[in-house]
């Protein structure tokens, strides 16, 4: 198989079930003792697990894929066969309802979202296998990333597991939620946790407890990620939401589901608040109760596996749609139950409310559980009513609120009496649902409203992009839009050249729903286009990596590894500074070491903010500097190049050396064509004499110049015989005309004729070469060493290996060949350049040099073109 084919996936018969050896646990865990050991991972072993399942969900073909499809890559993953040297490595055997039972979801839907989606995005390829008759029996599947990771990065990948490692992660699934099974004549195998959980949003509930239990330690608790979380979905839900990649609203409807199905539990560590501060606060604190402090989440499964103190799931998950519970006990008035009217005592307060208080973990006892209203609210007297109406409890007049005005149902601005009886804060309000008849902006003459932009915008990406604030960009004007349209393009540019062009988009439209959770949704942001543009796109790196993004890497979407060694770096510092402080002042009390702490915590800082200040001066000077001499190499290449074209100017003006032509610039064209062609025919000579004449220590150099003779003799026959051709097609009346040009076409036509005659003769003479004894010797050791090679030493006399022996002769023999010809080639050069006789040098003054041109014969040709 090429390196860049895809891969075929190999028919074969369906191999019957087999029992996987129990591996997976550590040497210090010891060894496994049933499926309930499947959970008891030793730390090595969890952490490559946790780094290949990590590595899958990561690869590009599962970027923006649902969690079914890349729940069922997992699975596949884990099923596949380790390499063992046999066709079908990689590869699984698996039937669509089995994975349907897999992923919590029937077998058409497997069929029709689940496959489809993944050969679509080239993470799956399959093959129906089918027995002698041509039914299908089941569907071959091979996991492309895995088998790109072992074909490219061999073992060391992350996803390059070994055969005991992907059965330890088969074993976890199976214990997480795989279905059970029942074999003939084996033990079965019992069914796991969310065996259960079927239906919508089932794919995702598995993938975040396999998640979450690969992210927990031997203790239960769930390691929770660092850094500031909203209060409402907790850190809890923002930890699940980075591992599934999902919001953290999302992520708590999964932590929802999840409690209730009995897998994990979340609690509150307790803190030094007790009755005393509820008591300065006004509230109602029952003995003993505290503050809730810092959430922490219990994976029950992996707690129960290692013998860890149970927690129940003593908090509830609030889900992200309003939902209408049922009464509080403590509510009373209009919230309290029908048919317990008895239930209230003298005061009006029902007496349910104190047995119940103790079953609310989330509020202090007593405290009363009620909506959430305005601060300024009518006063009410406790009265005692009869039946329960919501205007009782205001008075003998059952009079509205205060505000309110009396009488609504008759118009305030009408002829009626009532109008004039209105209480002045009665007017005209838009919260009432009345409608002024004319704008006061317009009564007193102010600016009229800005002209707000329409539409979406043009660009395919920029749509895909600003979908998630597409209520503020209909709050802006046009020009605002055309500001933020350009800012949205610039920074999808950024985020193209670190991931990609089709990523781009949604990067920076997953980038904006996470801003407008932070600020709490669309109708609390006041400015559209500030905010927008200085906090909604811009990229907040929280280290040095150009790829970060509030700790995300914008390439992968995992983690930020070097916000992690920030973190690492500071809290080390802090670590040694400590240290130290205790090392050198042992007898202090906690306040007065907090303080030198705290001290030597500032002066850290201070030094290191003057070493960042020192390296930023100094980075600016080595950038001036550096601009200086980019602008001096500038005015040095401008005055090189003023230079260089006035001697080009200057040369212009010179004669040719060869005919005297005024202003040639020392060489006019059809003296440089000659100049080259005399020059190639003494090279094609000397090729021609570098086989045919001896080349030993006492060169004859008799045998050369007839050898270089003829071969001058030869091209210059050739040379006639093109310019006759030349001649017989031109007018003579043209070349008469203009005889410069007809010399320099002559003398360019007489080249290419060398030129077309100097390959024959290097080729001639690399064969002649070839068959000299060095490259013979060459030849047949080539030969012996192809044929002794590891891959020919069964067949040494076969066809393949005779074949690839006489090619690697032959490559040989032409390496040889060259090498002669070139160190023959240099060897005449310099015997040449030896017998050269000295020229007339150059400054001779031209009345000489004139009449030795004037001596010289026209030839005939040249004679018979420009004689009229």
């Amino acid at each position: 198989m090429s390196a860049g084919a895809a891969p075929a996936l190999i028919p074969r018969q369906r191999r019957a079930l087999r029992s996987v050896p129990a591996t997976g646990v550590d040497s210090d865990q010891g060894p496994d003792q049933g499926p309930a050991d499947a959970l008891r991972l030793g730390r090595g072993m969890r952490l490559r697990l946790l780094t290949a399942v990590r590595a899958l969900l990561a690869d590009p073909s599962l970027a923006g894929l649902k969690d079914a499809p890349r729940l069922a890559t997992v699975v596949l993953f884990a099923k596949s066969r380790a390499p063992q040297g046999c066709e079908d490595d990689n590869q699984t055997s698996i039937w669509g309802s089995e994975l349907g039972r897999w992923l919590g979801m029937t077998e058409s839907t497997v069929h029709h979202k689940v496959l489809p989606a993944l050969r679509d995005s080239g993470a799956l390829r399959t093959r129906v296998v089918t027995d002698a008759k041509g039914h299908p029996t089941g569907l071959d599947c091979l996991v492309m990333p895995l088998w790109e990771a072992r074909r490219t990065g061999g073992v060391a990948h992350p996803l390059a597991l070994s055969k005991s490692e992907l059965a330890t992660l088969l074993r976890l699934i199976e214990a997480l939620f795989g279905h059970g099974w029942a074999p003939k004549g084996k033990e079965p195998t019992p069914p796991g946790l969310l065996a259960r959980r079927k239906g919508k949003g089932s794919a995702t509930d598995r993938l975040g407890l396999l998640l979450m239990v690969l992210n927990t330690r031997a203790s239960g608790w769930l390691q929770l990620c660092g850094g500031s979380v909203r209060k409402r979905e907790g850190r809890g839900a923002a930890t699940l939401a980075r591992q599934l990649g999902c919001s953290p609203s999302g992520a708590r409807k999964v932590l929802a589901r999840l409690t209730e199905a009995g897998v994990i539990a979340r609690e509150r560590e307790a803190t030094g608040t007790g009755t005393a501060a509820g008591t300065r606060t006004g509230t109602r604190t029952a003995p003993g109760r505290r503050m809730n402090g810092r959430g922490r989440v219990m994976v029950l499964p992996v707690a129960r596996a290692y013998g860890r103190a149970l927690l129940t799931p003593v908090e509830a998950v609030q889900g992200s749609e309003a939902v209408f519970s049922a009464r509080p006990d403590s509510a009373v008035g209009d919230l309290a139950p029908a048919g317990d009217a008895d239930a209230l005592g003298a005061s009006g307060t029902y007496e349910g409310a104190v047995a119940s208080e103790a079953g609310i973990p989330e509020r202090p006892a007593g405290a009363e559980l009620h909506a959430v209203h305005a601060s300024v609210v009518t006063p009410v007297s406790p009265l005692t009513v009869s039946g329960r109406f919501s205007g009782e409890g205001r008075g003998g007049n059952r009079r509205r609120p205060e505000r309110a005005c009396g009488r609504e149902d008759q118009a305030v601005d009408g002829d009626d009496v009532a109008a004039g009886q209105a209480p002045p804060g009665a007017e005209v309000d838009p919260l009432r649902g009345e409608k002024p008849k004319n704008s006061p902006v317009d009564e007193r003459g102010g600016k009229t409203r800005q002209q707000r932009g329409v539409g979406r915008p043009k660009e395919h990406r920029l749509r895909v992009a600003l979908a998630p604030v597409a209520g503020l960009w209909s709050r802006l004007s046009h020009a605002q839009q055309r500001l933020v349209g350009k800012a949205a393009g610039r920074e999808l540019t950024v985020l193209a050249g670190l991931a990609g062009t089709e990523s781009a988009p949604r990067l920076l439209a997953d980038r904006l729903t996470y801003r407008l959770e932070e600020a709490g949704g669309e109708g609390l942001v006041r400015d559209a286009v500030g905010w927008l543009l200085g906090r909604g796109l811009v990229r907040r790196r929280a280290c040095s990596d150009p790829r970060c993004d509030d700790g995300i890497r914008l390439d992968t979407g995992g983690e930020c590894q070097n916000c992690g060694n920030v973190l690492h770096i500071r809290r080390a510092k802090r670590a040694r500074i400590a240290a130290e402080v205790d090392a050198e002042l042992p007898g202090l009390g906690e306040l007065e070491r907090r303080q030198v702490y705290e001290d030597r915590l500032r002066s850290q800082a201070a030094v290191e903010a003057e070493d960042f200040i020192w390296r930023r001066q100094r980075a600016q000077a080595e950038q001036a500097r550096r601009a200086a001499a980019r602008a001096e190499a500038e005015v040095r290449a401008e005055r090189e190049r003023e230079a260089a074209a006035a001697a080009d100017a200057v040369r212009q003006t010179l004669p040719c050396e060869d005919c005297g032509q005024e202003r040639a610039a020392g060489l006019c064209e059809a003296c440089g064509y000659r100049r080259r062609t005399e020059a190639l025919i003494g090279e094609v000579g000397l090729i021609a004499a570098t086989w045919s004449a001896a080349m030993d220590s006492s060169a004859d150099i008799a045998d050369i110049a007839a050898v270089t003779a003829q071969v001058r003799v030869t091209l210059e026959a050739d040379i006639a015989a093109a310019r006759q051709q030349f001649l017989e097609l031109m007018d003579p009346a043209e070349l008469a005309a203009d005889p410069v040009a007809a010399a320099s076409v002559l003398a360019f036509t007489a080249l290419q004729a060398v030129q077309r005659a100097a390959p024959e003769y290097r080729r001639c003479a690399l064969a002649m070469l070839g068959r000299t004894e060095e490259a013979e010797a060459d030849a047949r050791r080539a030969y012996a060493t192809e044929r002794g090679r590891r891959q020919h030493r069964r067949y040494p006399d076969g066809p393949i290996a005779v074949a690839a022996a006489q090619k690697a002769a032959d490559a040989a023999r032409e390496r040889t060949a060259q090498h002669l010809l070139a160190v023959r080639l240099e060897q005449l050069r310099e015997q040449a350049e030896a017998r050269t006789d000295v020229a007339t040098p150059a400054t001779a003054p031209w009345a000489i040099r004139l009449a030795e041109l004037a001596a010289r014969p026209i030839s005939d040709d040249l004679a018979g073109a420009v004689i009229t």
